[in-house]
């Protein structure tokens, strides 16, 4: 797994709908990336992005938005 050490250099980040809007567990993705897909905690904005590849990321969303219990 790569990861890129200051996620704040990529550009469009979008926030996850399935985050939570109060509680501040927000997980944000950027599109764009040709290696995979960075994923980074929105209250850390300057911190870590980790990149998944691309299968993988889309593999998990089609699971959350499946209902799959994930383990």
């Amino acid at each position: 797994m790569n990861v890129i050490p200051d996620a704040s250099t990529l550009t469009a980040w979008r926030k996850s709908s399935y985050s939570e809007n109060g509680g501040g567990g927000c997980v944000e993705v950027s599109d764009g990336y040709t290696s995979g897909v960075p994923v980074r905690d929105s209250k850390i904005p300057h911190g870590p992005a980790v990149v998944f590849p691309v299968a993988g990321w889309s593999s998990f969303v089609a699971a959350v938005k499946g209902g799959q219990p994930l383990s």
